[in-house]
């Protein structure tokens, strides 16, 4: 393994984690519940195109 300047490994170390920290948020964001609420107002009755 070759040798790594310490500014790499700090480049390394921060990577890491926010690769761990975008792959948390990801997994996060899919499995949220959603909740709708209904409401009686008129301008509101059309379907919600938007699938988020």
């Amino acid at each position: 393994m070759p040798q790594l300047s310490p500014l790499n490994w700090i480049f390394l170390f921060l990577l890491f984690w926010v690769a761990v920290l975008t792959v948390s948020i990801l997994v996060w964001w899919s499995k949220k519940t959603l909740y709708l609420t209904k409401t009686s107002d008129a301008t509101s009755a059309e379907e919600n195109k938007w699938n988020w």
